[in-house]
């Protein structure tokens, strides 16, 4: 998911940002910046919207009009050997391909495929004509819950040409009708495909703050991307471009907005993910014996496949923290490419502690900070987790940012754990879930 900048076309945003500057220079208050974040800060940063942007004919929007007629296509299931016709038919559509690479991690060497009493399909596609019109992939995944082990697969990648839309349901009624699976996941949904998801009787994820905390790392092109979406013509986009980073990197200075390492006995180390070991299984097991929880397996075999995503021109980066030689926590961040345009950034794709402890996750959120600034991004983010993580994070003042609507949806197979599922305590929920972090990054762009 992207931020969304196509609705900047106005100029409020730089009148705002002319009186909050007026008005902090003028104001005898014990917080010069209260003007500053209440006027500018929140007209461009509170204006961030959903990553992935949503046009009047968005590819994935299977509701979008379309002029042409709907003509006869067929549903079956997807083969290996559907790649380049997947791949050619994201391209027009204006989703990122899959790499052949990461198609045979998905479907041929994900650890969770083992635990499959058949085989299950890679996805599906509606066929016209000899050619493939339209797409969903079917991603397995293992979580545990309750002392078992639920079988889940997540919806992925949805495609269907113009002509053809009408008929996406038929592609959504399959992903819903596989046998033996326990639990459906839809976690990259826009509100048309949560629309879809609701259809089918999901329910979205009662983890009512699965929202994004974020840190700016680089005031200046942040502040300055976010002007440069405002097409305000070179003049005003100067002015308005040093207003806004000297706004939010004082506020950041003052508010002191990022985490801090506490004085502890603690030590963290960065890793590579070839090193995960024992250490992280013994971690593993001790975590699934705390309070309950829906949590994705975390076991270093399936840890390790999540991490290592081929073709992937962004970077990926480990963090353990220890009390001696014991492993208490680790935090996994994904950054994007070097050469990405538009804001660049890092995100907390995992993050584990022993007990959820407070002075172990500032330790990870400070490495990942200090990691993200050396790298060059712009800002780290944060999405999901549950309410004792996101306690810690918000210690350090982040900025907020919520999704018009919500991303993740669940079903399951038994009503019952259906209906305990709605209990926002036993989930987990974060990028590890689902496809979020399972594509690779590829320097794309935010236009």
């Amino acid at each position: 998911m992207w931020f969304d900048y196509s609705g900047w076309k106005d100029r409020a945003c730089v009148k705002a940002a002319s009186n909050a500057w007026r008005d902090s220079r003028s104001e005898k208050v014990a917080d010069p910046l209260a003007s500053v974040e209440g006027k500018l800060v929140a007209a461009i940063l509170n204006r961030i919207r959903s990553r992935r942007r949503r046009p009047s004919a968005s590819p994935d929007d299977p509701h979008a009009d379309s002029a042409a007629a709907v003509g006869p296509a067929k549903l079956r299931e997807a083969l290996f050997s559907d790649f380049e016709a997947v791949h050619a038919l994201k391209q027009r559509w204006g989703l990122i391909p899959d790499s052949f690479g990461n198609w045979t991690r998905l479907w041929r060497d994900n650890p969770a495929l083992k635990h499959c009493p058949q085989a299950l399909p890679i996805g599906w596609v509606l066929e016209a004509d000899g050619r493939v019109v339209g797409y969903l992939g079917n991603i397995a995944s293992v979580y545990h819950f309750g002392g078992k082990k639920l079988l889940a697969v997540t919806g992925h990648g949805l495609v269907v040409e113009p002509a053809h839309r009408m008929l996406s349901f038929t592609l959504n009624a399959a992903f819903y009708r596989q046998p033996f699976v326990d639990l459906y996941l839809t976690t990259t949904a826009i509100e048309a495909v949560g629309r879809i998801a609701k259809a089918f009787r999901s329910s979205p994820l009662p983890q009512l703050d699965y929202e994004v905390l974020f840190w700016v790392l680089r005031s200046q092109p942040f502040a300055q991307e976010v002007i440069a979406k405002l097409q305000l013509g070179p003049g005003v986009s100067r002015l308005a471009g040093a207003l806004a980073t000297l706004a939010v990197g004082t506020d950041k200075v003052l508010r002191r907005r990022w985490p801090r390492r506490r004085e502890s006995s603690l030590t963290v180390r960065q890793i590579s993910v070839a090193e995960i070991g024992d250490d992280f299984q013994t971690l593993w097991e001790a975590k699934l014996h705390e309070a309950p929880r829906l949590l994705a397996d975390r076991s270093p075999g399936t840890l390790r496949w999540h991490c290592q995503t081929p073709d992937d021109k962004g970077s990926t980066a480990l963090f353990c923290c220890y009390s001696g030689e014991e492993l208490l926590g680790y935090i996994v961040v994904r950054s994007d490419p070097v050469q990405t345009r538009g804001v660049r950034r890092s995100m907390v794709a995992d993050m584990i502690a022993k007990n959820d402890d407070p002075a172990t996750l500032n330790a990870l959120c400070a490495a990942a900070h200090q990691h993200g600034k050396r790298i060059g991004s712009h800002i780290l983010e944060i999405l999901g987790f549950p309410p004792s993580i996101r306690a810690v994070c918000s210690q350090s003042d982040p900025f907020l940012r919520k999704y018009p609507s919500c991303p993740f949806y669940y079903k399951t197979a038994n009503p019952s754990l259906h209906e305990a599922l709605t209990e926002p305590s036993l989930w987990y929920a974060s990028p590890f879930d689902g496809d979020t972090t399972l594509m690779p990054l590829l320097g794309r762009t935010n236009e």
